[in-house]
């Protein structure tokens, strides 16, 4: 059973890392390509911003999972 959690947590020690470097990557994206258009979209119109900034949020989550899950996937089956 100890050898099951230690596979376990090491694999989740390096979704975790992958997932990190994802969302960093995300971010500068996002800075470089939306920065200014977020920065007076904050500025004159608030609440759009807000909204803006929610759907953001939830494209993130919903793309790096996937595509986090499709790199296990594939890496998974070549582990085998």
């Amino acid at each position: 059973m100890k050898k099951q959690a230690a596979k376990s947590l090491r694999v989740f020690a390096i979704e975790l890392a992958v997932y990190a470097v994802l969302v960093i990557c995300y971010f500068f994206l996002v800075l470089n390509l939306l920065g200014n258009w977020l920065y007076h979209l904050e500025g004159q119109h608030r609440y759009i911003y807000a909204g803006v900034a929610l759907l953001l949020i939830a494209g993130q989550a919903v793309v790096l999972d996937t595509v986090t899950t499709l790199l296990f996937r594939f890496l998974r089956g070549r582990w085998k």
